[in-house]
C-alpha cells in the first residue's frame, strides 16, 4: 500500500470509530448507561486520533 491509501485507509477507519462512538454515546445517555456512554466517547476521541493520523500521513506523502 503507498502512503496515500496508508493515510485513506486511517482517515476511513477513524470516521467508523467516531460514527461507533457516537451510537454508543447516545444509547448510553439514552438509557442511563454510564459505562457505555463513556465507552462511546473514547471511541470518538479514538477516532479523532485516526482521522489526524491519516491526514498526516498524506500531507507526508505529498
Amino acid at each position: 500500500m503507498t502512503a496515500h491509501n496508508d493515510g485513506l485507509s486511517d482517515k476511513v477507519k477513524g470516521k467508523v470509530s467516531k460514527l461507533k462512538g457516537e451510537v454508543k454515546d447516545q444509547v448510553g445517555n439514552a438509557t442511563g448507561n454510564h459505562s457505555l456512554q463513556f465507552e462511546g466517547k473514547k471511541d470518538k476521541l479514538k477516532g479523532e486520533f485516526q482521522e489526524n493520523v491519516g491526514e498526516a500521513k498524506e500531507k507526508l506523502s505529498k
